[in-house]
Parts: structure tokens; sequence; C-alpha cells
């Protein structure tokens, strides 16, 4: 695979790995997909996590907030005998210098709702920091909408089905550019699972699917990307003409702080 960007520096220092600002800078196309989809930069997504059990079974993504929390969806049904995998880009590479960590806590929001998806995120606290390198840094939160109106494109990344009919799982980190959906458009498809929690993006050729789930939604404004959703649920096929439904980080963003505070 071709590298996009190269470091050229000899060391960087720790402040230099800023929330949403990726060392090894990602290549979007713009027309690719997660179903039979286009591998990512190896690197590029640096606050992707892969959580895990011990047996190395991915079964959910996440996105690194900080050095000790990650934030996922609640239907991920995270354990404290699961793992966290950062650095990870290539399930099958026994050469990567990921960072595995087993987990302290998890903090599920206690309005979650299986059956409506109301907010539908989970905070899970790492057994110990996680280290900043190239290939490990935070995503910043979304506070607000920040101005991401219908329409504009942002990414999703995973390593979810990219064939849903024979189950297959890609071992590269996949990515594809979504355009945001507005609630009004999305109600056609979801119904009355659109809440003030949750939001709408893709139904343009492209979709996230199984094992994607609690991965990210990310949007780049002025350089930095900002993590706005949450997969949360899609359909059975992975149809790439509906939308997938995300949790809205910025209707949870209070939460989330006053959990990471408090703990």
């Amino acid at each position: 695979m071709t590298l996009f960007w190269l470091l050229t520096c000899v060391a960087i220092t720790r402040a230099a790995y800023g929330c949403g600002v990726p060392a090894i800078k990602p290549f979007i196309s713009g027309h690719a997909r997660i179903v039979n989809g286009q591998n990512a930069v190896s690197g590029s997504w640096p606050w992707q996590v892969s959580l895990q059990e011990h047996t190395g079974y991915h079964f959910c993504g996440g996105s690194l907030l900080n050095p000790n929390w990650v934030i996922t969806a609640a239907h991920c049904d995270v354990l404290t005998s699961h793992v966290a995998v950062l650095g990870m880009y290539d399930r099958a590479s026994t050469s990567e210098a990921r960072q595995v960590k087993s987990i302290s806590k998890v903090i599920r929001h206690p309005l979650f709702n299986a059956k409506s998806i109301a907010n539908n995120v989970l905070l899970v606290k790492l057994s110990s920091p996680a280290e900043y390198t190239a290939r490990v840094s935070p995503v910043c939160l979304a506070a607000s909408s920040h101005g991401f109106s219908a329409g504009y494109k942002c990414v999703t990344t995973g390593w979810g089905y990219t064939n849903p009919i024979t189950e297959q799982l890609p071992n590269k980190l996949q990515q594809v550019s979504l355009p945001l959906i507005s609630n009004r458009e999305c109600r056609t498809f979801w119904d009355k699972k659109i809440l003030s929690t949750s939001m709408c993006a893709g139904a343009a050729g492209a979709s996230s699917c199984v094992y994607d789930s609690g991965g990210p939604l990310v949007c780049l404004k002025n350089g930095i990307w900002t993590l706005l959703g949450i997969v949360s649920l899609g359909t059975n096929s992975c149809c790439t003409s509906t939308p997938v439904l995300y949790t809205y980080v910025p209707s949870i963003q209070a939460w989330v702080n006053n959990m990471i505070a408090r703990n």
C-alpha cells in the first residue's frame, strides 16, 4: 500500500498529538464504501479502537477520547473481561505496534433504550493510559453540529462486513465517505427511531455493516476531525441505499464529560 504521508521528524513530542489531527494523513476518495470497501491508509485514523474478546475476536469499534477513555455504542455490551486494542490496522498482522489494554470500568448511559436505540453510548475506561504515538491519538468530541448540515461529507471507519451475504470480514481497516442526512429525510427510513440523540448518514451507495457498531463517524472542519456520530443501527442486509443510524454525539457530550470527570 502506498503511504500518502511520511514522518520526516526523528522524534515527535507528546504535545504534538492533539485531538482530531492524525500524524499520518488519511486519503479519502469520496467514492468508497465499507461494504465492498476501501482500505484506509495505515495509521491514518489513530483514534480507531477494536474492542475484542481475549481470543482476539473483534466485535465492535470505538474511539479514543483521551489516554484513559474510549467511547462506543451501548448495544456493544462491552465487559471488563474484554480488551481494547489501539493502533491496529491489519487484523492479520503480527508485526504492528499495537497497544492491548484491559478494561477497568464500563459506563452505559442510564437512559439507553435497546428498542428505540436512544442514548446508545457507552464509555470504556482503560486499565492503564494509552501512549500517544503517530498511530494512537484521540479524536475531538463534537460539542454542536459545527455547521455540519445535510449533504456534508463525513467519514466512518471499521472492520465490519464488506459483504453481508458471505459475512466476509476485512483484515485491513476500511473507510467510507458518507453524506449527512437530515432527520426529516431519515424518518422516511427509520421513523420513530429518529430521536434527539440520533442522526443519519449514507444512503448514497455506501453503508456501515455488522461489526462496525460503536465505531466513529468523523467530520473535518478547519483541519480538525471531530466525532459527530457513533455507529448505532443499520439494516440486516447493510443496504447501501438505506442510511445508517448514528448516536448524535453533541446530544450526549455533557453526559460523557460528566462521567469522565467523576470517574
